[in-house]
């Protein structure tokens, strides 16, 4: 073991996996977080076979299941007016054992909590960071005055962290052009256990099950000029919403129609940071590498940093270690952001040739040889961090 205690920023996903995972490695944890206590918020997630992996690492599969995980089918690709399938992605085909979950974004919350909690993490809640000061040891202040030092500080507390700024002071986002309203509805359309992307000229509805199938999770994203804030939890008029979507019919219109209540959040573009780490501190998940939402993977990406930055601080020392952190994650999570980023234009087409001919592509393909579609996302769902190859 290079170093025998750490401080985790943030008590999200990446801060929870990661204070777990260091933990079961035999180093003492604090984990701080701003919030006064881990409440319900957020709505859905897309766990793949690649987050799944460090989940399974870490023992927590069958917690998650115990709290109503449900085990994805496909993920379908249709027309916005009525409904129509365009694509259709199976994901029953390849490894049984390594399955793909929609889970309620607090539920695994809570099972990272609990693992981190069982595996002795210190937990302090409403402890705000106001800066963070990489050293031997390095140092971190929070708002009551009080400071706190450890061999490592990872931070992992999102796209707004100050310790990304103060690593990467000209790093800033520009908006996308594109805002996402999330929501959570009762599941009164027998959704199936599939994930599914309306698309529609210059917008698209995504739309899964969640909690065993007892609700629907929606993010429904348009094009738009007019700039708009990052967060999740910024309120907005259900109203809105279904006036940029009236054009969808079929489930797809049902299941807007039904919000009411729902989230805006602007999307922005974060280049992935040039410095990752500084004299023993060190970014994770979106406070090193913000990614659009439409590969379902800023979860998954923190769930793999989690496990790789674990095991390298566990066997080299610290600043080779946080080097090598970097050189492993960088190419990887820089190919999945663009990636992302390049679905947007995919499931936005306005009505002409170019969109007609990329759906009947995308049928022919699914139809004649639907092996071909899920083997496309290889790269992606079978690259596994906790590999003996890669331990």
């Amino acid at each position: 073991m290079s170093i025998s205690n750490a401080i985790v920023i943030g008590a999200g996903i990446g801060g929870l996996s990661v204070a777990a995972a260091l933990a079961k490695r035999g180093i003492a944890v604090t984990l701080v977080e701003k919030a006064a206590e881990i409440t319900d918020i957020g709505a859905g997630l897309q766990i793949s076979p690649n987050g799944l992996a460090v989940l399974q690492a870490l023992g927590l599969e069958a917690k998650l299941t115990e709290r109503a995980a449900v085990r994805g089918q496909a993920v379908v690709l249709q027309d916005y007016k009525v409904g129509r399938q365009v694509a259709r992605i199976d994901l029953l085909r390849g490894s049984a054992d390594r399955p793909y979950y929609f889970v309620h974004r607090a539920d695994l919350i809570d099972t990272l909590y609990d693992a981190a909690r069982r595996n002795n993490v210190s937990i302090e809640l409403g402890a705000e960071v106001v800066a963070v000061t990489p050293g031997s040891p390095a140092q971190l202040r929070l708002a009551d005055g009080s400071l706190r030092r450890a061999e490592l500080i990872v931070d992992a507390s999102g796209l707004h962290s100050k310790t990304r700024l103060l690593l990467n002071p000209d790093s800033v986002g520009q908006f996308a052009g594109q805002v996402a309203w999330r929501a959570v509805i009762s599941n009164e359309i027998s959704h199936p256990k599939e994930a599914h992307v309306t698309m529609g000229p210059g917008r698209h509805l995504v739309s899964y099950p969640l909690r065993a199938g007892r609700l629907i999770n929606l993010v429904a994203v348009e094009e738009r000029a007019a700039w708009a804030p990052e967060g999740w939890s910024i309120a907005d008029d259900p109203a809105n919403l279904r006036a940029a979507f009236s054009s969808f019919g079929g489930r797809a219109g049902d299941m807007i129609n039904a919000v009411d209540r729902c989230t805006l959040w602007g999307l922005h573009l974060h280049p992935v940071a040039d410095v990752w780490h500084e004299n023993g501190v060190v970014l994770l998940g979106d406070a090193a590498h913000p990614t659009l939402p439409f590969l379902a993977q800023g979860a998954n990406l923190a769930l793999e940093d989690a496990w790789v930055l674990a095991k390298l601080v566990d066997n080299l020392p610290a600043d080779q270690a946080l080097r090598k952190y970097q050189s492993a994650r960088h190419a990887r999570v820089s190919r999945v952001i663009k990636t992302a980023a390049g679905n947007a234009k995919r499931y936005h087409l306005h009505p002409g040739v170019a969109r007609s001919a990329a759906h009947l592509g995308l049928r022919v393909a699914s139809t004649v040889a639907p092996g071909t579609m899920i083997s496309a996302f290889n790269w992606l769902y079978l690259h596994d961090v906790t590999a003996a190859r890669n331990a």
